[in-house]
């Protein structure tokens, strides 16, 4: 055999290995990861997604002590300190640091949700979100806080609660001082002071600053309460409710105040008492003039002002602007009175009334 047919023959005998291999379309998946199943189009691919597993981060961030499996992840997170954000939003004018983060957001405007829930369908702009919704379904959250062993879907979740419990919060609110631990929960703070509302409840009118604030307020008009107190048998629309209403009952009270040293069950109800004692009160009326801590409580004064009384009395007809106000009247006519004075034996019906009594500790 001469040279040249050498050549040939083992030109067609590398073809003939090549054909024996099995054929692999174009994007089709061939590389699965052994741990968690996750398929991919190249090998490579393959590899760096298995450093993930491993756990082995050599690759920290100077600023902030954060640890990367790859040095081009670290790179794209030493953007954010940089806070050189080139892309932005023609619409809504969020910037972001990369071209890639500007086109997946602009998907939000575009109002298209390919990805739909099979369980619940809840749809999605991105397969990646349907991903981490699908978590909710599965009730599996291998993620615990050591602090106070609330569990989570995503490790990122936990560490974003793990904030709560360091204290820090380098992030506040130029206008009212107000600290968070993260920046996108300043941001979303910052549209309070805005007073831009775009979403609006088509039943009541009620405006919301967020979509997720709106979905939430629609339940209070669906009467769907599927979440109930075993104590008290109190209902509750949302499960989140549930859990801080089962706060009373406990009787636990961790939050005091160290000016008066009144008790709460929750960090978030001693910051709003607190307000009354630094005497800021930002929300006056444009009718009256009086002022309040909270935009809440401004909210509540006006309807004083509209005269507008959806709440009466069965027994005695008394109407009134607010439920809990007639809850408070009915106790007249039930003829209950919990509260006594320790000094004069006189009964009442609310602990205010008995506070406000000449003979009581408070007034000597």
């Amino acid at each position: 055999m001469t040279s040249t047919q050498k050549d040939q023959h083992g030109a067609r005998s590398q073809r003939s290995q090549e054909a024996d291999k099995p054929h692999r379309r174009k994007g089709e998946k061939t590389y699965s990861c052994d741990e968690c199943g996750k398929d991919f189009t190249r090998g490579g691919d393959l590899k760096r997604h298995q450093l993930i597993h491993s756990g082995v981060k050599p690759y920290s961030c100077d600023l902030c002590g954060k640890s990367f499996t790859r040095a081009e992840s670290l790179k794209t997170h030493q953007f954010l300190h940089s806070r050189f954000k080139p892309y932005s939003c023609e619409l809504c004018g969020k910037s972001f640091t990369r071209a890639g983060h500007l086109k997946t957001h602009q998907l939000i405007h575009s109002g298209i949700k390919l990805y739909t829930c099979d369980l619940c369908g809840k749809s999605f702009t991105l397969a990646v979100g349907l991903r981490r919704h699908r978590l909710i379904h599965s009730r599996f959250k291998p993620y615990s806080c050591d602090e106070c062993g609330k569990y989570f879907t995503r490790g990122g979740d936990l560490k974003r609660h793990q904030l709560i419990h360091s204290g820090v919060r380098p992030y506040s609110c130029d206008l009212c001082k107000k600290s968070f631990t993260q920046a996108g929960s300043l941001k979303t703070h910052q549209l309070i002071h805005s007073g831009f509302k775009p979403y609006s409840c088509e039943l009541c009118g009620k405006s919301f600053t967020r979509a997720g604030g709106l979905k939430k307020h629609q339940l209070i008009h669906s009467g769907v309460k599927p979440y109930s107190c075993d104590e008290c048998g109190k209902y509750f629309t949302r499960g989140g409710c549930l859990k801080k209403h089962q706060l009373i009952h406990s009787g636990f009270k961790p939050y005091s105040c160290e000016l008066c040293g009144k008790s709460f069950t929750q960090a978030e109800s001693l910051k709003t008492h607190q307000l009354i004692h630094s005497g800021f009160k930002p929300y006056s009326c444009e009718l009256c003039g009086k002022c309040f801590t909270r935009a809440g409580g401004l909210k509540k004064h006006q309807l004083i002002h509209s005269r507008f009384k959806p709440y009466s009395c069965d027994l005695c007809g008394k109407p009134f602007t607010r439920a809990g106000d007639l809850k408070k009247h009915q106790l007249i006519h039930s003829g209950v009175k919990p509260y006594s004075c320790d000094l004069g034996g006189k009964s009442f019906t609310q602990a205010g009334d008995l506070k406000k009594t000449p003979t009581h500790p408070q007034w000597s």
